[in-house]
């Protein structure tokens, strides 16, 4: 064909058509890879006591600092119970949620890398920790050195005119100066674990500072709810292999087994405080327990522990994280006689999140289940029924999951 100026002018014109066109479905394939932001988002926000509503806000401008993330999931906690129940926080209106999980889908410029130094990008996964923004003191390395309960948490945020505080909602706001953490290498269940096996993972470490807790140690759980298990499979994949589980549902003391206790005791089954002490220690083969974990918040359980210990031993309480009121001890009997060391414990450091994903892979990796503590699954819509089976104690960890 003979080339002359109109042939090169059709030519190029086509030429840059054809590349506007791929252009132009590039971008609209990355659109659908990475799903548009909408103007406004969803949040299940809790409006009176046992109820809440599904309200519907404008997303905000993202800060410099901050980070807007899309929500996959997220557990149901005892302290979502508790102030869906009472509002003990004196919170509502409020959205809760405070073990979810998501993908990064804006972020401000000034975001570079997580808590851990970890670097950030869009189309990462993340969870949120506590906010420490107003004790600088608490850092990654500081382990254990000082109390942490004065810290924020988003889903226990009092609302404010942004309203995206929680992650029960299809997008959360993450404010600058948030702490933060990359965990795009777990999937969604074990993300969803995070937060409340950062709590176990404090509390073993609690344990640990008494010298008591050893590989050989005979170890009894009290109270097999999704603490009490996670406490188990913590203890398990440490090595330790000699934990009774005590609890008063069967199937929590079944599932108990499988996480990694070697014996249960059902309370049911024992006729008060000092026969279930002899079922205890006729499950470890006649001999007391080295070391104790309370998990149940309950005052009775609490002060029935101390039955289940050898003279010498060693008790973490965990259990309670509101107010469940007085228990009854004995000082001489439970305490000084025997010589019992005691440690408390509340929630966690920045520190113990970035323990608690090497424990994740390590439970998987032995074949500890802890995807099937995960037992109902529930979307945002049905928020109200996700919390009434969890007060109905129909499952072991129940989860709202966005689709």
């Amino acid at each position: 064909m003979e080339m002359n100026s109109a042939n090169v002018e059709a030519i190029v014109k086509q030429v840059l058509e054809n590349m506007s066109g791929s252009a132009s479905s590039a971008s609209t394939s990355n659109n659908k890879a990475n799903g548009s932001i909408p103007a406004t988002s969803k949040v299940a926000m809790l409006t009176a006591l046992k109820h809440y509503e599904l309200k519907e806000y404008p997303i905000p401008p993202v800060g410099d600092g901050d980070i807007l993330v899309k929500v996959e999931g997220c557990g149901i906690c005892g302290t979502d119970a508790h102030e869906f129940k009472n509002d003990p926080f004196n919170l509502i209106p409020v959205v809760l949620g405070h073990e979810g999980t998501g993908e990064i889908v804006k972020m401000g410029k000034n975001v570079k890398v997580d808590s851990a130094g970890k670097p950030l990008n869009l189309g990462d996964k993340v969870v949120t920790c506590m906010i420490f923004k107003d004790d600088p003191a608490i850092t990654m390395f500081d382990l254990n050195k000082q109390n942490v309960g004065g810290a924020d948490v988003y889903g226990l945020l009092p609302d404010d005119d942004i309203h995206l505080n929680g992650w029960f909602g299809d997008y959360i706001l993450i404010r600058e100066g948030s702490s933060v953490f990359n965990v795009s290498d777990l999937d969604l269940k074990s993300r969803i674990l995070i937060e409340p096996c950062a709590v176990l993972i404090h509390a073993v470490e609690r344990a640990k500072t008494t010298g008591i807790l050893r590989f050989n140690s005979r170890v009894v759980v009290q109270g097999c709810g999704p603490i009490g298990l996670i406490c188990i499979a913590i203890l398990r994949t440490m090595g330790i292999e000699n934990i009774v589980a005590v609890d008063g549902e069967q199937k929590r003391l079944d599932f108990a087994k499988r996480m990694g206790a070697d014996n249960s005791v059902n309370f049911k089954d024992h006729n008060g405080i000092e026969e279930l002490a002899e079922g205890v220690k006729a499950a470890f083969g006649g001999h007391l327990a080295d070391f104790a974990f309370q998990c149940t918040g309950s005052p009775i359980a609490h002060a029935n522990i101390y039955k289940f210990i050898r003279n010498g031993g060693g008790l973490c309480e965990l259990g309670f994280f509101i107010n469940g009121g007085d228990a009854t001890i004995n000082p001489h009997f439970d305490l000084c006689s025997k010589e019992i060391t005691l440690v408390g414990s509340w929630v966690y450091t920045l520190r113990d999140y970035a323990t608690t994903f090497d424990f994740l892979k390590r439970a998987k990796a032995i074949g500890l289940p802890l995807d099937d503590l995960i037992s109902h699954e529930f979307p945002l819509e049905e928020i109200n029924e996700a919390h009434e089976t969890n007060l109905r104690m129909e499952g072991l960890k129940i989860a709202i999951i966005n689709k």
